[in-house]
């Protein structure tokens, strides 16, 4: 019998989440993900550290100094992962903007700009490439415009069904709700212990899913965020699953059946009404849902506080 993983990769693109490029190696993923909290774990192990020391040489010596200089190091530091991860994977690469620009759509249109002009300036075309965006409005409406540009966008810290089809009327190619942490969320908010089908996770996941094939949008829905493999397991046969490191050795070292939990059939069968995501209509929504408005505030917060700390590495090297 073939291992867990060997056959949820027939019913699933599995994406390695994680700046490990060893472990990408050892489980053969489609694509890979990044976050600031990933990159900064890894910059901070010596097999990485000669990535963030070229950056820091190639720009010392550029006309840009102080807060500037260290965005743009920090840039190209994403960009020499990613351009690594490429190197591995045959797929895409994931990589995120600053996230305290999350409300500011201005912003992160010219830093994902930024970003894809590195990676062009390296020979990667656009096509391998995701930019992450926080799933605030501000967020999808910079997507969608990126989007246009023939910059596609992986939104992320994505809680509600809102949010998807925000994104879904937005034209981006690919969102990551976020399973574990929502099940974090009800964990604590009930006291209440969730596992297989009635996990609040896996069941927003599914939503979404159904939504998308009801209604026949085309953007990829990728799961992130998992808490152990039985989460996983019961999204088999969602587009994409993004593994952490020490899941995808589990499910390499487990063998079972894998049974296909969703379809494009199978999502027919529960009929969903429209969602209204206009603007007022989104912040009302997200805002009437307590778990989805505090997990993305404290995503944003999270990802920020690690961007603030690969500033500071930066500037002692600098």
């Amino acid at each position: 019998m073939a291992n867990l993983l060997d056959q949820l990769k027939q019913h699933t693109v599995v994406v390695a989440d994680t700046g490990d490029f060893e472990s990408m190696r050892a489980y053969l993923p489609q694509d890979a993900t990044t976050n600031p909290s990933l990159i900064l774990k890894a910059a901070q192990l010596e097999p990485y550290a000669p990535l963030v020391d070229r950056a820091v040489v190639d720009m010392k010596s550029s006309a840009l100094s102080g807060e500037a200089l260290v965005s743009a190091i920090i840039d190209r530091v994403l960009v020499e992962f990613g351009r690594e991860i490429l190197g591995i994977v045959p797929g895409r690469v994931s990589t995120e903007v600053d996230a305290r620009l999350s409300f500011d759509t201005g912003a992160t249109l010219a830093k994902a700009r930024e970003i894809i002009r590195l990676y062009e300036a390296e020979g990667v075309p656009r096509e391998r490439v995701l930019i992450k965006i926080a799933s605030t409005w501000e967020g999808i409406q910079a997507a969608s415009q990126l989007e246009k540009e023939g910059i596609h966008c992986n939104l992320t810290l994505l809680f509600s069904l809102v949010q998807a089809v925000a994104c879904a009327e937005g034209g981006i190619t690919l969102i990551s709700p976020f399973v574990g942490r929502i099940y974090d969320w009800f964990k604590k908010s009930t006291g209440n212990e969730y596992t297989g089908a009635d996990d609040p996770g896996v069941q927003s996941v599914r939503r979404i899913y159904t939504y998308y094939r009801q209604f026949g949008y085309p953007v990829e829905v990728m799961g992130a965020s998992f808490r152990n493999t039985s989460q996983i397991l019961e999204l088999a046969g969602c587009d994409l699953l993004t593994i952490g490191p020490n899941l995808l050795e589990e499910l390499q070292n487990a063998e079972d059946i894998v049974e296909r939990k969703l379809s494009p059939s199978l999502a027919v069968e529960s009929p969903l009404e429209r969602i209204d995501a206009s603007e007022n209509s989104f912040r009302f929504q997200l805002n009437e849902d307590a778990m989805a408005t505090e997990k993305t505030a404290e995503g944003i917060r999270l990802f920020s506080a690690d961007i603030r700390k690969m500033e500071a590495l930066i500037t002692g090297k600098l």
